[in-house]
């Protein structure tokens, strides 16, 4: 393992973890909720500019972005901001891009956070706050880790760009922008929440809808009317047993640890229109996980004979048949090379700037992410790392590892510095 030399120390000395924590709780501030996302832009491109990054800011134009084939969202946007920063020059190295999104989902009850969830707190060497985990420490780690190597005069052979993205959560919009915009790299980081594991592949998920009718009456006589309740019960056991099915059948080294890698959870349930009527539908939604390596179309096509099948052992299902809608975010799986130039420089450099000998872990992440649209649209070899663990974000009281935020900055820092490559 290649030691940190003279120009990298100071290329890590220069990440000042006060101004790092600063600017991530100014961040967390921004309520970045989908369609709301420009002003936390703006706030990051203002950041771009200061630090003196190359910094190209753009009105995404979503009418013609949506006739895109991997397009997907559930929030209809009326206006949305792509930024991008750059450094360096093309002098015969490398070019890697980092991306990171700035949207987050809603905090909702206030009454379940200890504390206000937009006003980013510390205790116990942890930053708490809506975003603070998914993902705004992950992205000002990133931006750090670009400024650093600005900061201290590095000249770097090839580009390094890092784009703070919108529209994550529900399909990806923000980074197909930024790739249909032309920012193609040879390499790719996410500092999605990994628990600083290194992920080279991530799950699928589609948004799945399915309407299970039944038929109305008064509760005082339900039993001439038909429930749409107790129908859709037959629908689920059903896709419990898919899932259980799927799961023992789809296995990848990567997701070993994993009992459910690739979970089909109904998220929402919604059903009938008065309490003493007998429910006439029940509309329920959820996410389908897709396995890697898994062509959508079958799987999708596994879950409707699924369903078909439990429908057609119920008299009334079989007779009025539940329908399923595929609707809204639609994450497909990726994965790059475990052996990949950017998998060993990475897995490096995190041993170097975290001071152990033991290697990340190397596994894949079992939620969707923007990975497979740089990997499979962008072309791009692809990894996750970043600080904290998924299990926190879209809680109450999400909080992230103050000491990960610093790993990750000065892991991406020397991680660019070594692929890219620099003149000392």
């Amino acid at each position: 393992m290649e030691r940190i030399n003279a120009t990298e120390q100071r290329v890590l000395d220069a990440i000042h973890m006060e101004d790092v924590l600063q600017f991530l709780g100014e961040l967390v501030s921004f309520q970045s909720l989908a369609d709301n996302e420009s002003p936390a832009q703006r706030h990051i491109a203002a950041k771009m500019l200061s630090f003196g990054f190359q910094t190209d800011v753009w009105d995404i134009d979503f009418a013609t972005l949506r006739q895109h084939p991997a397009f997907s969202w559930e929030v209809e946007r009326s206006t949305g901001l792509g930024v991008v920063g750059t450094i360096g020059a093309d002098r015969g190295g490398k070019s890697l891009l980092l991306n990171g999104h700035i949207d987050v989902v809603p905090a909702g009850d206030p009454a379940n956070w200890h504390s206000d969830a937009y006003t980013a707190s510390i205790r116990d060497g942890k930053m708490y706050g809506r975003g603070a985990l998914d993902m705004k420490s992950g992205l000002v780690a990133a931006l750090w880790a670009v400024h650093a190597i600005k900061a201290a005069q590095v000249q770097l052979r090839g580009r390094l760009h890092i784009a703070s993205v919108i529209g994550e959560e529900d399909g990806g919009c923000g980074t197909l922008a930024t790739i249909v915009r032309g920012y193609i790299a040879d390499a790719a980081i996410i500092p999605e929440p990994t628990r600083l594991a290194i992920a080279p592949a991530q799950a699928g998920a589609h948004n799945v809808r399915i309407r299970v009718p039944g038929l109305s009456a008064h509760g005082c006589y339900r039993e001439e009317g038909v429930s749409a309740i107790e129908k859709y019960m037959v629908i689920h056991a059903a896709l419990v047993r898919l899932e259980a099915e799927r799961n023992q059948r789809m296995r990848h080294p990567l997701f070993a640890q994993y009992r459910l890698p690739y979970p089909l959870s109904i998220g929402t349930v919604h059903a009938g229109n008065w309490p003493s009527s007998v429910a006439e539908e029940l509309i329920a939604e959820g996410r389908y996980g897709i396995g890697i390596g898994e062509n959508s179309g079958d799987a999708r096509r596994e879950l409707e004979a699924a369903v078909a099948r439990a429908a057609d052992e119920d008299p009334w299902l079989r007779e009025h048949p539940p329908i399923i809608e595929w609707w809204g975010g639609t994450f497909e799986p990726a994965e790059c090379d475990v052996n990949h130039l950017i998998v060993g420089i990475l897995s490096e450099a995190h041993q170097l700037t975290a001071n152990t000998s033991t290697p990340p872990a190397i596994e894949g992440m079992t939620y969707g992410a923007d990975m497979r649209l740089l990997v499979h649209q962008g072309g791009m070899p692809t990894v996750m790392y970043g600080p904290g663990d998924v299990r926190l974000a879209h809680k109450p009281d999400e909080y992230v590892p103050i000491q990960d935020i610093q790993t990750v900055a000065r892991s991406l820092a020397l991680t660019a510095m070594r692929f890219i490559g620099y003149d000392d």
